[in-house]
């Protein structure tokens, strides 16, 4: 039987008020006696503040008062879910600082009537600065004599290994410095290669090379790139009952509740937070943003309602960034284009506060997505005295692909071998092994993979075999080229609750704690509980984006998991579901629960039937487990105060994700592209793009058709002008705004854009769905990539972006111009 609900197209629940205006972001609530405020960001890229003088400003009319980092709470210890403490990290991010670490670092805070007078105000405060070192390039603070961007040191080192019943400690800053001869090679455009605190290998290494009929040993860099979501980290907060009630902008909403319950020192009971709609995120408001608790301190303090609206140049500063990484990868290749052996070193730019994984993530996705048959990965992230990193999109993964895919397309023309074909004998398949392996030499694998299938649709949906042969071929002024890309991302976690009531007038109400933040997953999940129940959608409400809405345990909504981990939470609410009214008729009807069928609002058997409103008023007679008042022992405490908030209304569905999986969920994506480039000029736009996703089941095709190209346009975005620029001798960002950073538009869009997905069911999870949010980012940008070195060469780059002024001037000398290794340019 086919489904009615999951693979259709439908209205979100969301829609109308989006594209009618009605939809409130966390910047368009108003409350009587609200004030705004303002934050003073530091001028200097590391400093200490000796002095403040806020007098001026305090004595202005209209001004209530001021917040500094003085009087925020230390971090706190986070306990898990299992009881386990996890000390609090000294050194990492706060909301106010007197040690700022990068030019743009929020160091106080001040209240008023109206932003105006606060931003006046702002300008009133006199600040005595002790300066101190800094340094925004990696490879400079990587240099016998190179500055560290902490009094610390420049790294994070290794936590050490916890005591025999103690929790882990934080990670501590360590300071590495390599050798002169180290970077002997710097000149010459090649990565130099030094201690690492971090390494994995496994397989033959020496004799895969000595194996290989082609060894390639190439440095590219990649940028740094600001998220740019559209919706500032705007936050507005007010207490009632000593609650904090706050609207700010975040992709989770029950999971950030658990952060500004950390953040504050706060009862989680004792927060409601309300975020019903997001204007992206892409990882950066995982979370939220810890910014978020100074108009909650502000208020507290002053005994008002604060709004803290954030404008452009300060989101570019707080609102954080994809780390850019510089990779040197050796890679030997058999004469079919299998790769035989692969040493891959990466330099990670971590900005100042938290470790970030992208480094070690990076590794890990090339073993998956290229399979060497042997491979060694070494790492380090450095500090620098730039913004704070957060995960963008794919993060890791992204840049370790675009390190590689430029190898994969030059080795294809150097062994003749196509690029499909080079990507398709390298590519994962079924439950591939991946990364670095455990102390027993096994290395973990995937649930599925069907990157072969994916490829050979491609191919032939965007007739590659006919087109390929234009590659480099000039007519006039103009040259096309032709790119293929592959790219894979993890794609799902497991563990978490549904939860739903069936009431006594038929309808449905799910309460979902899933993140609006654009993707549709907050409603699209939840089509499976009511699929399994045979409710149509219109007689279905979903209660969304109010944590004090009784809303269950949720996961975190970034790294592509919410599909994969709430439909499999929805299903198992959806089998409760079933049970349930199985029982009821049977209690009513007689016989045996296992033969009543639960289908089109009724539930049915040899006893007789009973519609779904019926069951749900027999529920409530009932009591118990049937409406509520008798919980499932494994579901999270959040979920248990919520159902228990629920109960009594109808039945109730609502159980734990318990399901089987073996293996790591990931996603993937095939992608291809074509370009033309002005040999005159530079100047190059994109014809023609195609993605094909292996994603399992899809469940929304409209919802993940708009993932799959709005991904791929942030990678495109990597491919062609997306980047920061900065000052190496004073440490300032020359690039604070989009027309700066460079952001892709509609103008720079493919001309034609198109997706698929081929609907392959994953084994390992009820409903055969996995995410699919991260995997186009890397492929839209190597396919662009790949397409132009296809065009004009493999010797015209060795950096992303490829801006048009840096491409004609290679292509005049006929070798790469810009400096090779310098960041931020």
């Amino acid at each position: 039987m086919s489904n009615k609900l999951i693979g259709q197209n439908y209205t979100t629940p969301d829609l109308v008020a989006k594209v009618t205006g009605k939809a409130k972001y966390a910047e368009d609530f108003r409350v009587d006696g609200m004030l705004f405020c303002k934050l003073l960001l530091s001028c200097v890229p590391h400093g200490r503040v000796v002095r403040i003088d806020a007098s001026r400003a305090l004595a202005m009319p209209g001004v209530k008062g001021i917040l500094t980092a003085d009087e925020l709470p230390a971090p706190a210890d986070v306990v898990t879910d299992l009881g386990q403490r996890i000390p609090a990290n000294t050194k990492g991010e706060r909301a106010l600082t007197n040690e700022p670490l990068y030019q743009g670092e929020p160091i106080l805070a001040i209240a008023a009537v109206d932003e105006l007078t606060a931003a006046e105000a702002i300008e009133k405060v006199d600040i005595t600065w002790e300066h101190l070192p800094f340094v925004v390039d990696p490879l400079v603070s990587l240099r016998p004599d190179g500055p560290n961007p902490r009094l610390e040191g420049n790294i994070w080192g290794r936590p050490k290994p916890p005591a025999q019943g103690q929790p882990p400690a934080p990670p501590a800053i360590e300071t590495l410095k390599w050798t002169a001869a180290d970077f002997a090679e710097y000149d010459l455009g090649k990565l130099p290669m030094g201690k690492t605190p971090d390494e994995w290998s496994y397989g033959d290494l020496d004799a895969g090379f000595k194996n290989a009929t082609l060894v390639l040993d190439e440095t590219f860099v990649t940028p740094n790139t600001s998220h740019q979501t559209l919706e500032p980290r705007t936050a507005m907060a007010y207490w009632q009952n000593g609650k904090l009630y706050i609207h700010c902008s975040t992709q989770s909403v029950v999971q950030t509740v658990g952060s500004m319950s950390r953040w504050l020192h706060l009862d989680a009971k004792d927060i409601v937070l309300v975020s019903e709609y997001t204007g992206g995120g892409f990882g950066s408001k995982a979370t939220g943003t810890i910014t978020a608790m100074i108009p909650a301190l502000l208020s507290k303090k002053l005994n008002a309602p604060v709004m803290m609206r954030i404008d452009r140049e300060t989101e570019h500063y707080i609102g954080g960034a994809r780390p850019g990484m510089h990779g040197r990868l050796k890679v030997g290749f058999a004469s079919d284009g299998r790769i035989t052996a692969l040493d891959m070193f990466v330099i990670n730019e971590n900005g100042p506060y938290e470790p970030q994984g992208d480094t070690g993530q990076a590794g890990t996705q090339v073993s998956l997505l290229y399979q060497p048959q042997a491979m060694r990965w070494r790492g380090v992230s450095v500090l620098t005295n730039t913004p704070p990193r957060r995960a963008q999109s794919q993060p890791g993964g992204m840049q370790g692909i675009v390190l590689m895919e430029p190898i994969l397309a030059k080795a294809s023309r150097k062994l003749n071998v196509d690029q499909v074909a080079i990507h398709r004998v390298n590519a994962p398949e079924g439950k591939a092994t991946f990364g670095r392996p455990n102390p027993r030499g096994e290395r973990p694998h995937a649930t599925s993979a069907f990157v072969k299938e994916a490829l050979d649709r491609g191919a032939e949906q965007f007739k590659w075999s006919e087109r390929k042969t234009q590659g480099g071929k000039r007519q006039g002024s103009k040259v096309r080229g032709y790119g293929v890309a592959t790219s894979s991302f993890v794609a799902g976690s497991t563990g978490y609750d549904g939860l739903f009531v069936i009431k006594p007038d038929g309808r449905m109400q799910i309460q979902s704690g899933i993140g609006n933040l654009g993707t549709q997953s907050m409603s699209d999940c939840h089509r499976v509980s009511a699929e399994m129940v045979g409710i149509p959608w219109e007689k279905v409400d979903v209660v969304w984006g109010h944590t004090g809405r009784n809303l269950p345990w949720s996961c975190v909504s970034g790294g592509s998991q919410t599909t994969h981990a709430h439909t499999r939470a929805a299903h198992a609410a959806g089998a409760d579901a079933v049970r349930k009214l199985q029982e009821i008729a049977a209690k009513t009807h007689g016989g045996s629960p296992d033969a009543y069928k639960v289908a089109n609002e009724r539930v049915s058997g040899p006893g007789g039937s009973m519609t779904l409103a019926q069951a749900a008023q027999k529920a409530i007679e009932l009591g118990g487990k049937y409406d509520g008042h008798e919980l499932p022992e494994n579901i999270n405490a959040v979920t248990k105060a919520s159902a228990t908030a629920l109960a009594g209304q109808g039945l109730m569905g609502v159980a734990r994700d318990a399901y089987p999986r073996d293996g790591q969920t990931h996603s993937y994506v095939a992608a291809f592209a074509e370009v033309e480039v002005d040999l005159e000029t530079g100047k190059y736009h994109i014809v023609d793009y195609l993605a094909v996703t292996d994603v399992g089941t899809i469940i929304h095709p409209r919802a993940l058709g708009g993932q799959v190209l709005g991904r791929s346009m942030l990678g495109i975005g990597h491919a062609i002008g997306q980047h920061w620029v900065y000052d190496q001798n004073y440490g300032v960002a020359l690039a604070r705004r989009f027309h700066h950073n460079k952001p892709p538009t509609i103008l720079d869009a493919p001309q034609r854009m198109a997706w698929s997905a081929l609907d392959i069911a994953d084994p390992e999870t009820p409903v055969g769905a996995r995410g699919i949010g991260e995997p186009p980012v890397a492929a839209g940008c190597c396919a662009v990539l790949n397409a132009l070195s296809d065009a004009v060469g493999d010797e015209a780059f060795r950096r992303a972006p490829v801006m048009a002024g840096t491409l004609l001037a290679a292509l005049d000398a006929g070798k790469p111009v810009q400096e090779p290794l310098t960041a931020h340019i």
